[in-house]
């Protein structure tokens, strides 16, 4: 094979690489309008339906996604969430988790691994998942874990996405400290 045919061969390969990993971190932009959703949630075993625009009237919300109620990595962000809830609410914000699993398991994960601290919603058909670009590309029936900040207005003003649960807690707390400074909050 002669060089120079090597060197293309190499930059397509690079280039499908380049699209393969941009399409695996596919989500919402910043300052684009939060795809509004109502759906059944939980908080501490007790159904209700969960409204982001009745949400949005009372502060920021934190829409996270995760792939499955009750895995390790699942249950750890849940409790990290749980255990700054007062962080959250003092700075007026609101917090959802949104899986694919059931409302029947979601009331369980509530009132456990989140100890009736926030709301967990059901997205059973991954709809609200699909509508937010939060499918997991190598696992499309799981939802991808990405958090996103989202300000009373309706636009995304933040988004974390990694499959490790440790920073997505640090990061929208922290993105919601500087949204309310910049807004003289």
């Amino acid at each position: 094979m002669k060089p120079e045919s090597l060197k293309n061969r190499c930059k397509a390969g690079l280039l499908l690489l380049v699209a393969l990993s941009a399409n695996a971190i596919a989500s919402l932009d910043i300052a684009e309008d939060a795809p509004k959703f109502t759906t059944e949630a939980s908080i501490g075993g007790q159904v209700f339906t969960f409204s982001l625009e009745d949400e949005l009237r009372k502060g920021p919300v934190v829409v996270y996604f995760f792939p499955s109620s009750f895995s390790i990595g699942c249950s750890v962000e849940a409790h990290n969430f749980a255990e700054a809830m007062d962080q959250f609410k003092a700075a007026g914000a609101t917090v959802v988790g949104i899986s694919r699993d059931d409302i029947d398991t979601q009331k369980k994960f509530s009132s456990l691994a989140c100890m009736g601290k926030f709301a967990v919603a059901a997205d059973p058909d991954l709809a609200i998942a699909k509508s937010y670009d939060a499918v997991l590309t190598t696992r499309p029936d799981y939802a991808n874990r990405i958090s996103y900040v989202i300000a009373p207005n309706g636009k995304i003003i933040y988004r974390y996405t990694s499959l490790n649960p440790t920073k997505h807690v640090e990061n929208t707390l922290n993105a919601i400290k500087e949204w309310q400074k910049a807004e003289g909050k």
